[in-house]
């Protein structure tokens, strides 16, 4: 948000970037006077504690300002003269200009989010794929090469195996749990990232993210890590090695089904100079900004998310709306609230669904005897989240006619909000996989996917020992 030059030493004594300074390079290293300067980070932020950065993060209003986060719904922004607005589209000096590239409230919201995952810097997009897809492309074009964790999201799955191979990207898929050997195999010359979700969609295995970023950075690329099952409440990757989290901020950021979203947060800790040949677009200068080098202007910590929202969000324009992410910060002031009643709710259905006669198998990490139980008491130890995965005896059939039994628990096409709801992933949103993908991605024909919401939980059990009882 702009504000009169007369506040910029008010907005710098609160830490918080002076006016017209875009949140997506808060915290990042610049070296000359019309670069942004080093802003602080969640390690020199008072507020240390998570649940007060759901609350008070980001938007910090100076003075008479409004308390609540203003919705700027403006697609451009007036300047006194085109020189000045020649320096911003040269990159040579920060401010707003047109918001399909930067819009004060998503900054603002953006800045939130980094603070969360304790990253440098942040960009929301207009929908999780919209992060996944500018994750990765940002630094992996045609002829390159990534590694995915063969558990994902099947959106994901397809954005990697089809339409990304189309652009001349090649996927190469490995299991949650190969050994370091088969690991370190699937590193090609020109692979460029590695890619896994904390907690998968919908099979809840849990990335071993030390181990994948230790082997990501042994052969000198990044680990990109989709967090949204998660939340920075539950799991904060940095810590563990990772260098790039996404979300879709449609699920747990926003919680209540009303807006979709996306973004990308970079660590600021992997160092795109010591690999400069694998990342030419960030270390090699870009024509479009005539000869701006992106790692030498903007720094580790601002070079990646910059290069993204100048180079990919000017061209492909997948933006999320100063609407969206008004109703997204919302959300976010509740989630450390919220994220509790999730697991909370989650262990005791998983454990009512564990002893059920009736269920073919439980997928549940933070229940003991899961295969990554041990796991995510390291990665996940105040919970995982609310999702939980499981099977009814009798194959689809049994499965469809259970879900459809249900009376509070709604068939939904989504995850992770308030209100509980279900889906056959098979029949769904792994729709598009073929027999053999679906095994991989720990997807059987009777498996269903539970969204457990805020409510009371005896009325959630009740509701699916009711449908058992049909079957």
């Amino acid at each position: 948000m702009f504000f009169p030059a007369s506040r910029m030493e008010a907005k710098e004594e609160r830490g918080m970037p002076p006016p017209g300074i875009p949140f997506f390079v808060s915290c990042a290293q610049g070296n000359g006077d019309n670069v942004p300067v080093a802003y602080p980070c969640l390690k020199e932020d008072p507020m240390s504690h998570i649940e007060t950065l759901c609350v008070q993060g980001g938007y910090q209003p100076a003075n008479g300002e409004p308390r609540q986060l203003p919705i700027i719904q403006s697609t451009t922004f007036k300047y006194e003269s085109s020189q000045e607005m020649a320096m911003l589209f040269n990159l040579e000096k920060s401010g707003y200009f047109y918001s399909r590239l930067q819009n004060p409230t998503c900054d603002n919201v953006a800045a939130k989010i980094a603070q969360l995952e304790g990253g440098t810097a942040a960009m929301l997009t207009g929908s999780g794929q919209a992060a996944s897809f500018l994750a990765v492309f940002n630094i992996c074009t045609n002829g390159g090469h990534l590694i995915c964790a063969s558990e994902i999201y099947g959106g994901t799955y397809n954005l990697f195996a089809h339409t990304m191979k189309n652009m001349g990207i090649e996927t190469t898929f490995v299991s949650v749990d190969c050994t370091d050997e088969e690991l370190q195999a699937a590193f090609r010359p020109n692979t460029r990232l590695v890619f896994g979700e904390t907690l998968s969609n919908p099979s809840l295995s849990v990335l071993d993210i030390e181990r994948f970023a230790a082997a990501a950075h042994r052969n000198g690329v990044p680990l990109i890590v989709d967090n949204t099952f998660a939340t920075p409440v539950n799991c904060r990757p940095f810590e563990w090695g990772a260098d790039i989290v996404t979300h879709s901020t449609t699920k747990y950021m926003d919680g209540h089904g009303a807006a979709v979203g996306g973004v990308v947060v970079d660590s600021g800790k992997f160092d795109w100079t010591a690999h400069a040949d694998k990342f030419p677009g960030l270390t090699t200068p870009d024509n479009t900004y005539h000869g701006l080098v992106y790692a030498e202007r903007f720094g580790l910590g601002g070079a990646y998310i910059t290069k993204m929202v100048a180079q990919l969000m000017r061209d492909l324009g997948c933006v999320q709306s100063p609407q969206s992410a008004f109703i997204l910060n919302l959300g976010l002031e509740s989630l450390h609230l919220r994220m509790e009643r999730h697991c909370g709710n989650a262990v005791r259905v998983a454990q009512f669904l564990k002893d059920h006669p009736k269920t073919s198998f439980v997928k549940y990490p933070s229940l003991p005897g899961d295969a990554h139980y041990e796991l995510a008491r390291k990665y996940l130890p105040h919970g995982s989240c609310g999702v939980v995965s499981f099977g009814v005896n009798g194959g689809r059939d049994a499965a469809e006619r259970f879900m459809g039994s249900l009376r509070r628990c709604i068939i939904a096409t989504h995850v992770s909000d308030a209100r509980t709801c279900v889906l056959h992933p098979a029949s769904t949103t792994h729709r598009q996989m073929e027999d053999g993908e679906l095994s991989e991605a720990g997807i059987r024909p009777d498996f269903i996917r539970l969204s457990v919401g805020i409510e009371n939980v005896e009325d959630l059990i009740g509701d699916l020992d009711q449908a058992f009882a049909k079957l």
